[in-house]
């Protein structure tokens, strides 16, 4: 029975197009976590490179070709799972891998790093302010502006708003005089 939940990685249909490298790979450096089939064996290793149809995870230890596999990359706040197959595999070096299937929720965030990978957008900025920073706004008592800062943030890295329009509204809440900053402003 086919589940209809689950979509071919590399093109955004479902099925298997048996289709040899024809994306373009970018490098790109992710955590890679590779666990096989039955067994549950994981690998642990990183990227070296990327395509909405597969990668190379640079490991010492390698599944054999031909092995069916469960992916997640992490980069950041974003994480990619699919399954997948190892096309090929190099002794104490890696392993070719490509993607057959993953939820349609897992494409946005592949979409997202083919998008910054091509230069088709800018990359996230790093909004992320300090420790100090925000511990000085909780001791402040600027529930407020955490709260803000947090679902900002967070529309920002679903894809919701822009980074730009999210960067902007961040700035205003640094520099509200609404917000707190301590007993000066009471």
């Amino acid at each position: 029975m086919l589940d209809h939940t689950r979509v071919n990685a590399a093109t955004g249909t479902e099925g298997d197009p048996h289709e040899r490298r024809r994306q373009v790979r970018y490098p790109f450096t992710a955590a890679a976590e590779v666990v096989v089939g039955e067994s549950q064996t994981r690998i642990q290793g990183r990227t070296s490179d990327l395509s909405r149809g597969g990668c190379f995870v640079d490991t010492t230890t390698a599944f054999p070709a031909g092995s069916t596999v469960t992916m997640r990359l992490t980069k950041g706040n974003r994480t990619f799972e699919a399954d997948a197959e190892v096309v090929y595999s190099l002794v104490g070096m890696g392993m070719g891998v490509k993607f057959t299937s993953a939820r349609t929720e897992q494409l946005g965030t592949m979409e997202k790093w083919m998008a910054e990978l091509s230069g088709e957008v800018l990359s996230e900025p790093e909004l992320s302010p300090s420790f100090d920073r925000l511990n000085e706004h909780a001791r402040l008592g600027n529930e407020e502006y955490l709260v803000l800062y947090e679902l900002i943030s967070e529309l920002m890295q679903q894809g919701i708003l822009s980074n730009v329009k999210c960067k902007a509204m961040l700035q205003k809440l640094n520099h509200s005089g609404r917000i707190k900053t301590g007993p000066a402003s009471e």
